[in-house]
């Protein structure tokens, strides 16, 4: 039996669609605006023809800087590399991506459609920022409906923010909900954890699943993964240890062999080395606030604020707002949420380790959203951290997706 096959909106570096590819789906196209992200989908597209195709080597001989970006990506098939479509999606581009996506689908049909519209216009940090009334990205959705219109998938997957729930108090979810039921789907919503599909991580995100109407069938039920690893002991303890400004973005071995959490999670899968655990290099009065963060969190359990540091370290006027702006990854439990602003600075995400001193590596933001370690994002170290921070975890997506694909009466799947 062909995989299911799926189109990928919205589609970042992939962290969504990683997921339903390890659930069995195929998909059919990627559509993203961002040129980084989209080189990323390319080289995880060669990835995986190459693994399947038992030729995996190659993809590693890139990894080791043997071969270059382009000649990884032309010994895979052109048609693949091209469904990577890279741009915006809008009233004006939807047919030219139709027309793509038509000549890669051929005869054969879309099972689902999978993606969320940028969430900066359904943050509430967002809506603090401006006012988001007239922001053009609060209207994403009526393109992904066309999507739903032409192609007839029999199920969709829409993620977001929890701030979708109450953006314009709640206007925009029902215009959301009114456009999908017009369109001949069925559809509910449920604020889903990440941590409780075993990434170590707490990450909330609305979960909006949606189905053919003529389809008897319910928001699927998801059960909570029993979360028994630590950050510090599970996720980080077979990495280098380096300091601040230190480490590679090509080739890291492993200093300890892979543990329970490891496997289970696919974060490492076979290789004995990784990539891009690479730090941030931070100034002195950087590493003495991380030094205080990290012993007050470690020791005491408490969280640093900002107004209480020695007068000398305060260099930001304002210590009214935003005093938790240095924080320490959770090293006994899970991480707090990384963000796309880990590509600004680390403050927020200070490694747990206060002999390493420093952000937390590419790598590490990488295996925190469950990333699996052969997993490589192009470009740079900023445009790296700003694609981990807007991804969906792949175990969280992984999960969704082997859910739906059982749902009776809908793939007809064994």
């Amino acid at each position: 039996m062909s995989k299911l096959k799926f189109i990928d909106l919205f589609a970042g570096a992939g962290g969504l669609s990683e997921g339903f590819v390890r659930a069995g789906f195929k998909p059919v196209a990627h559509v993203e605006m961002n040129k980084d992200a989209c080189d990323t989908l390319r080289t995880r597209t060669a990835f995986h023809w190459l693994k399947e195709e038992g030729r995996i080597s190659e993809y590693y001989d890139y990894l080791h800087g043997i071969t270059t970006r382009k000649e990884l990506w032309s010994k895979i098939p052109d048609h693949l590399i091209k469904s990577v479509i890279n741009t915006e999606i809008s009233e004006k581009s939807l047919p030219t991506i139709f027309e793509h996506i038509d000549e890669e689908l051929g005869s054969s049909k879309v099972d689902l459609v999978i993606g969320g519209p940028p969430c900066q216009a359904y943050s509430v940090a967002g809506r603090v920022r401006k006012d988001m009334t007239d922001d053009p990205r609060n209207h994403l959705y009526k393109h992904y409906v066309e999507f739903l219109k032409k192609y007839q998938p029999k199920m969709f997957v829409f993620e977001n923010v929890p701030g979708i729930l109450s953006a314009n108090n709640g206007h925009y979810l029902q215009l959301i909900f009114d456009a999908v039921r017009e369109a001949g789907y069925e559809l509910d919503k449920k604020v889903l954890n990440a941590q409780d599909f075993g990434v170590l991580q707490d990450r909330k995100r609305v979960i909006i699943i949606g189905w053919k109407n003529n389809l008897e069938i319910e928001y699927p039920q998801f059960y909570k993964v029993e979360q028994r690893f630590e950050v510090a002991k599970h996720l980080f303890s077979d990495l280098p240890k380096i300091k601040s400004g230190q480490g590679e973005w090509g080739v890291s071995p492993y200093i300890q062999d892979t543990n329970d959490y490891l496997k289970a999670s696919g974060i490492r899968n076979g290789i004995e080395f990784t990539t891009q655990h690479i730090s941030r290099f931070n100034n002195e009065n950087d590493l003495e606030i991380y030094r205080i963060a990290v012993d007050k969190w470690v020791n005491e359990g408490k969280r640093l604020n900002y107004a209480e540091l020695p007068p000398r370290l305060i260099k930001h006027n304002n210590t009214k707002t935003f005093t938790n702006r240095f924080q320490v990854v959770n090293h006994k439990g899970v991480s707090h949420t990384v963000v796309a602003h880990i590509c600004a600075d680390g403050h927020y995400y200070i490694h747990p380790d206060i002999i390493q001193n420093r952000s937390i590596t590419v790598r590490e933001a990488a295996r925190i959203q469950s990333f699996p370690d052969d997993y490589f994002f192009e470009s740079n170290r900023t445009a790296a951290y700003k694609q981990i921070g807007n991804a969906v975890p792949v175990l969280m997506a992984e999960g969704i997706a082997k859910e739906i694909k059982t749902l009776k009466n809908v793939f007809n799947v064994e």
